[in-house]
Order: structure tokens, then C-alpha cells, then sequence
């Protein structure tokens, strides 16, 4: 038998019944396939033991699409970080996130990231490539298994940039809600701000929470932090969520990481407060989700001081806008995003070459921050 061009995960019910018949098998095989891939999180169809004799003998190099556990790191909070082996060799990160009500996962969309954030892990390794729609539905397979429990709640948080690989990233949600049954309303997309990209996802037709990802309150601040910002202003980034807001009907949340000494003073949080006032709408109250950093060894930034926190929280909500402090998971598990990855290549002293990457932009063979063509048009 030929091997397929496409791995089994990711495809959906009707394709997977359409697939049974093409294999001379009644459709309803396609149906006991679909429930031993998403509900058993099988990795070999030989295990399909609905399935007769012959037919899983014969299937049984056919690729599902798992990927292979390399490493498992559990902090002393129940946190669990899991290390990823490829097919092709390449390693991401994803988190499982547990607490009495819920299991959220921490899904990676890329292998390393483009954006090159100064603070980030993954923004030191460079940009690998997007992974494909079985590699992300995989990090939430893997992290059922290991628990034991179905997980509720997703975030794209992890390795990349999900608006950089914006299409499959689409389908993955979809595919997450569809065929592994996770409510869209529990899964959240988070994004650095890529252009043009923020007007295409609201007209999506999706009910996911959109949280932007803002780490500064001016325009100098954030370039020096991100260096893609350069091409995307902030009160663009602004507007866009503004337009977000009022043509999907569904409110964004903001990020911010605080970084001791650098953007966690009074001024920082006035600023902040007065540029998210710019995007609210009448009867729409903003929310900010303060993250106190995680420091890395790759970088000098230093976590911020629990007063400083607090500080800024009140000089938030003194001016009106809502903000919560994200209770840091996994400090003492490689938490930060891409240490583990690194920790690990560095211990088995593997050579791992990062593209250089272009002057200009920063962000390698990045079709968003060109003038739009072909399905990039908005």
C-alpha cells in the first residue's frame, strides 16, 4: 500500500468515511477510525482493534501523524512541559497547564519564531518553519494521554507565531472544536501583531478570545523589545483591534509582560492606559493580563518586583481599565517558552544552525509584511 500524502490526523469524519471506502472497507470503518484517533489518540493504525486482521496488517505503516515524546519535564505545581520530535527531525515545545476544573495546553505553531522578541527563548533559536495541522492537533493528543483527562481549554501560546501560519493555525481550531470537541469560546489565540492579519482573522467567523500581545505602551519602547514592530505601528495594532471588536463582535484581551526596570513603571501603566483607552468602544471594558517575566539565560531582563506589580496593577485600574496578574506556572520546569528546547540541545550538545536573518524586517521570507497577493488579501 502507498503511503498516503497526507498524515490521518487532521482529517474530519466525512473524510475519513471517504477514505475507508476508497480502501474497499464499509464507511462506517471511517467512523471507528475517527473515534480511535481523536478519542484514543492511537499512533499506529495496527492498533485498530475494531479493525479486521488483514486490514491492519496492512495498514500498519501508514502514518496517523504523532509525534515522538523526547522529553517530559513536570514542575513542582503539576505543570508538564513535553519536548516534540518531528518527522523531520526539527523539536517544539508544548505545556500542559492543570488545575482542579480544567486542563489547558499551550500549543506551539511554529518551530522557533520569526519575530524576535529580545526577551524570548524561542525568538533567540530563529525561524525553522510553520508546522503542519497533524503537528499542532498532536501537542493536544499528547497532552491527554499523559494526563489521562480530556483537556478543556486551548491557547496558542507556545513556540511561534500563529498569525504567521494563520491558514493552518484556522483549520487547527476548527479541527480542535470539530473533532476532538473543544469549545471554541475555550480557545485563545495569541498574537505579537502581524499586519493586515488581525482584519482577515475577524472575518473568520470564529468565537476564539484574541489577545495581543503589547509589552511596551509607546512605539519606541516596542521596537526596541519587538523588533517587527517597526512595521506595525501601535496605534495601527490599536485600530485594527478596535475594527476586531465592533465586525466580529467579540472583545480582545492585551497582554503584557513586565520587565523589571524596563517597562513596569507609574508612567509605563498610564500610557498603557491611555492607548487601550483609544481602542474601547462604548460599553466594552478592556482587560489587560499583566505576565511577570520569566527570565532566560539568552537575555539580561530581570523579573519585576512584586511591588512594582502591584503598583502598576493600581495605576491601571485607577485609570479605569481592568487588569489581572497571571499566576506564573512552571518556574522550576523550564517554564519560559523554548527554554526546555534549549536546555535540551545544549545537554546533548547538538549543533543546531540559526539562519541568518535579513536586514529590514527581521522576520525571514515573511510574506505578511509585503504588499498582499494571492490569498493574503484581507
Amino acid at each position: 500500500m502507498s503511503a498516503p500524502s497526507l498524515p490521518l490526523l487532521g482529517q474530519s469524519l466525512s473524510a475519513l468515511k471517504d477514505w475507508a471506502t476508497a480502501q474497499g472497507q464499509p464507511a462506517y470503518r471511517g467512523q471507528q477510525l475517527h473515534n480511535w484517533i481523536y478519542q484514543k489518540g492511537i499512533r499506529s493504525l495496527d492498533k485498530v482493534t475494531v479493525f479486521p486482521k488483514g486490514w491492519r496488517e496492512a495498514l500498519k505503516d501508514y502514518p496517523v501523524g504523532r509525534s515522538e515524546m523526547v522529553q517530559r519535564t513536570e514542575a513542582r505545581d503539576g505543570t508538564v512541559k513535553y519536548l516534540l520530535g518531528l518527522t523531520d527531525g526539527q523539536l517544539i515545545e508544548t505545556v500542559g497547564i492543570p488545575t482542579s476544573k480544567r486542563l489547558t495546553v499551550c500549543v506551539s505553531s511554529q518551530v522557533g519564531c520569526p519575530m524576535a522578541c529580545d526577551f524570548c527563548a524561542t525568538g533567540k533559536m530563529g525561524y525553522r518553519r510553520n508546522l503542519e495541522l497533524h503537528e499542532i492537533l498532536d501537542q493536544v493528543l499528547t497532552v491527554q494521554e499523559d494526563f489521562g483527562r480530556r483537556v478543556s481549554h486551548i491557547v496558542f501560546m507556545g513556540m511561534g507565531e500563529p498569525l504567521l501560519n494563520r491558514d493552518t493555525v484556522v483549520r487547527a481550531i476548527r479541527s480542535l472544536n470539530q473533532e476532538i470537541g473543544i469549545g471554541q469560546r475555550h480557545i485563545t489565540l495569541s498574537t505579537v501583531g502581524v499586519p493586515r492579519q488581525i482584519p482577515w482573522l475577524a472575518q473568520q467567523d470564529l468565537q476564539i478570545t484574541l489577545a495581543v500581545s503589547l509589552h511596551a505602551p509607546n512605539q519606541e519602547l516596542r521596537q526596541q523589545l519587538i523588533p517587527s514592530a517597526v512595521h506595525y505601528p501601535l496605534a495601527s495594532l490599536i485600530q485594527d483591534c478596535r475594527d476586531y471588536m465592533l465586525s466580529s463582535g467579540r472583545r480582545v484581551s492585551f497582554e503584557y509582560t513586565l520587565l523589571g526596570g524596563v517597562n513596569d513603571l507609574p508612567i509605563h501603566a498610564r500610557q498603557l492606559a491611555e492607548l487601550l483607552r483609544s481602542a474601547s468602544q462604548s460599553g466594552v471594558q478592556l482587560h489587560v493580563n499583566l505576565i511577570p517575566y520569566n527570565p532566560i539565560s539568552e537575555a539580561d531582563y530581570q523579573r519585576p518586583h512584586p511591588t512594582r506589580v502591584e503598583e502598576f496593577v493600581r495605576q491601571l485600574e485607577q485609570h479605569h481599565v481592568q487588569a489581572s496578574v497571571r499566576q506564573t506556572r512552571g518556574l522550576d520546569g523550564n517554564a519560559a517558552c523554548g527554554q526546555l528546547r534549549g536546555s535540551f540541545l545544549q545537554n546533548r550538545a547538538v549543533l543546531v544552525t540559526t539562519p541568518q536573518l535579513p536586514a529590514g524586517n527581521g522576520i525571514p521570507n515573511c510574506p505578511y509584511l509585503r504588499e498582499p497577493e494571492g490569498n493574503l488579501k484581507a
